[in-house]
């Protein structure tokens, strides 16, 4: 998306969180030929990460975020990939406004849609999703943050340790939202830099995700609870991932 450039400062190591695993790659990869897909929106495609990879597996993809520092960073990698995939810059609660032609999926992960902060603006942007959408096509969401860690609260979260950037995120919950800290030490340990990014996120759950999609008007709403395609559970599950028909 993102609603707002909260990335400016961010975009050049968001890298560093490696969430786009071989794993994930193919479970959407099996959902997308399951479900007839050809043509793919990542309506908040960050970096391209997700972008090159899904265009190497032979789907046609588009990409828009909001944020102009995450879309230079795509771009390079895109240009560096040797790939030939579009970008916009567009918000994903005004998705009809640019794309004309429909998609066979929407996809909008790694906790994006929670930087909305009600139920007016989520329901805006999922609406958004569906008019881009084919009748049938598939929206998949995403995002770190699930039942069972809310309960739970966990105040620091180990992100990444390798010998180029150490990652801690520092949570505080509120009530109807949290705020992530995220703590990076970036280069080689005699020469390293520290930086603190600020997000805060909306609190959303699968109930929340359930009455918003059903809302927005999708249906045939599927939980997971991680890449390998384990069902939800609000007890174990350590990731949120829905998948709803248009």
């Amino acid at each position: 998306m993102r609603p707002e450039d909260s990335y400016q400062s961010f975009a050049s190591r968001y890298d560093a969180f490696a969430e786009r695993s071989d794993l994930r790659m193919s479970f959407l990869e099996g959902l997308f030929r399951d479900h007839g897909v050809r043509t793919v929106l990542d309506c908040a495609c960050g970096t391209g990460g997700d972008l090159i990879r899904l265009d190497g597996r032979g789907f046609d993809v588009v990409g828009s975020d909001l944020s102009s520092e995450m879309r230079a960073q795509a771009r390079r990698k895109i240009e560096e990939a040797g790939a030939e995939i579009p970008l916009v810059a567009a918000d994903f609660r005004e998705l009809g406004k640019h794309f004309d032609e429909p998609f066979d999926a929407v996809i909008c992960l790694s906790t994006s849609l929670p930087h909305l902060r009600d139920d007016e603006q989520t329901l805006r942007a999922l609406r958004s999703m569906r008019e881009v959408l084919r009748p049938g096509g598939i929206l998949v969401l995403d995002q770190g943050m699930s039942d069972r860690q809310w309960k739970e609260k966990p105040r620091f979260v180990p992100a990444i340790n390798t010998p180029d950037v150490s990652r801690l995120m520092a949570i505080d919950y509120e009530t109807e939202t949290f705020t992530v800290h995220v703590l990076d030490f970036v280069g080689p340990r005699s020469e390293r830099t520290f930086h603190h990014d600020t997000f805060v996120y909306r609190r959303m759950l699968a109930d929340d995700y359930v009455r918003s999609l059903r809302q927005a008007g999708f249906r045939l709403i599927r939980l997971f609870g991680d890449y390998a395609g384990a069902p939800y559970s609000k007890e174990d599950s350590g990731r949120l991932i829905v998948v709803a028909e248009g």
